[in-house]
């Protein structure tokens, strides 16, 4: 998308600007708020999304990120697919040193895909111009300095001299742990994780792992691209190891990485630049009356099992529906209970997942067995993938095939 179509979207004017949902923070989880709620029948006019990022800024992020197919459906249903993408067919979960390994294959499912790697600006580029044939206000580059909540509405001050005046306002910024205000919950892992790139010379199409070591999980995401790396990695260790990964050289480097991750994909071969952010669980944001939080705003996570921006979206789809029937305090209220089991649930999966398969002794022996009878168990194995592609909703069942 061009700067300039997020502009024509914009409000050029210093005047006041009155909206019934001001969104703060335009990354995917913001801009599907957005756009589902112009879906559900708010006008866009009505919607205020403001970020401090310019558009193009967003677009041109390199990260490498992952979509449930729950995450499909829900971009589906806003015109916000498809893109350049590379499906999961099939996720190899392994204990280093253990002989348990469990695989989550789409045909159990009967699905085209478990999910899909793309790089974040194109999510943000093709929800910018959902965002923007919806003819929502968009405020960028700005910053929210104060926020000032009455019983009537909640009132922003930007940092141009704007004020954005609404029914509610949903806090939708991301940001990395340690660089956040402390939520209810906080937990810090002890660890970094290194991303990059990698090719190798026997790769195995549209195959992810996940691979438990001792330093913490390493994940291969399959991620094709013009520059011939196949992969997109995420290897979590302790920060100091993490620092000299990243400052190693290319040769060493690769040997370590198949060192940790062992021989399945043949010889690594390239790798893009390195780069390293620490983790920890932030989590259970406080909310009021008229303010909530959704995505990495309520709860930053471990990226194992790469819960996060699904999480995040799901979020995004139960508030436009709750928002787009009771745009207030009542909807906030019905979004807090509706979300609360598909929160908790996928909070305490990757945090249990993070810690327990960390270190080395009996209990990773006990872990190993555990990954052969999760594979042995076909309706165990279903229920996991169901859940990493559809999340929880309510007290009761799965999601079926859709989102919403």
């Amino acid at each position: 998308m061009e700067e300039s179509k997020d502009n024509a979207a914009a409000v050029d004017s210093h005047a006041g600007v009155d909206v019934d949902v001001a969104i703060c923070g335009a990354g995917p989880v913001g801009l599907a708020l957005a756009a589902l709620l112009a879906r559900r029948g708010v006008a866009g006019a009505r919607i205020a999304l403001i970020d401090a990022r310019a558009l193009g800024q967003s677009i041109s992020d390199p990260r490498s990120i992952a979509l449930a197919w729950g995450s499909r459906q829900l971009l589906e249903e806003v015109g916000a697919w498809p893109f350049p993408s590379t499906p999961i067919h099939t996720i190899h979960v392994s204990r280093r040193g253990q002989l348990g390994r469990s695989l989550l294959d789409r045909s159990e499912h009967g699905l085209d895909a478990l999910g899909y790697v793309t790089r974040y600006g194109e999510v943000v580029d093709a929800l910018a111009r959902a965002v923007d044939r919806a003819g929502v206000r968009v405020l960028r580059p700005a910053r929210v300095l104060a926020l000032d909540e009455t019983g009537e509405h909640v009132a922003l001050t930007l940092d141009d001299g704007r004020t954005v005046t609404a029914q509610v306002a949903v806090g939708a910024e991301g940001g990395v742990f340690g660089q956040q205000e402390d939520k209810s919950r906080t937990r810090d892992y002890g660890q970094s994780a290194v991303i990059a790139r990698v090719a190798t010379s026997s790769p195995i199409a549209h195959r992810a792992f996940e691979r438990f070591t001792d330093e913490g999980p390493l994940a291969l995401l399959p991620q094709e691209g013009a520059d011939g790396l196949q992969y997109a990695l995420v290897w979590c260790v302790a920060p100091e190891r993490a620092e000299a990964l990243q400052a190693m050289e290319e040769t060493r480097f690769l040997a370590e990485l198949g060192e940790a991750f062992g021989g399945r994909l043949g010889r690594f071969t390239r790798v893009s630049p390195r780069f390293a952010y620490p983790l920890g669980l932030n989590a259970e944001a406080h909310a009021t009356t008229r303010t909530v939080a959704i995505g990495n705003a309520a709860q930053t996570l471990h990226p194992v099992a790469g819960q996060g921006l699904n999480l995040g979206l799901r979020d995004a789809a139960v508030l436009a529906r709750l928002l787009a029937r009771c745009p207030g305090p009542e909807g906030i209220g019905r979004f807090l209970d509706e979300r609360s089991q598909d929160r908790q649930l996928t909070i305490a999966l990757t945090d249990t997942m993070a810690r327990a398969f960390v270190g080395s002794g009996p209990l990773q022996s006990v872990l190993g067995l555990g990954l052969a009878a999760l594979d042995a168990v076909k309706p165990a194995r279903t229920l996991l993938g169901e859940l990493m592609m559809y999340g929880r909703r309510g007290g009761s069942a799965l999601l079926p095939h859709k989102v919403l």
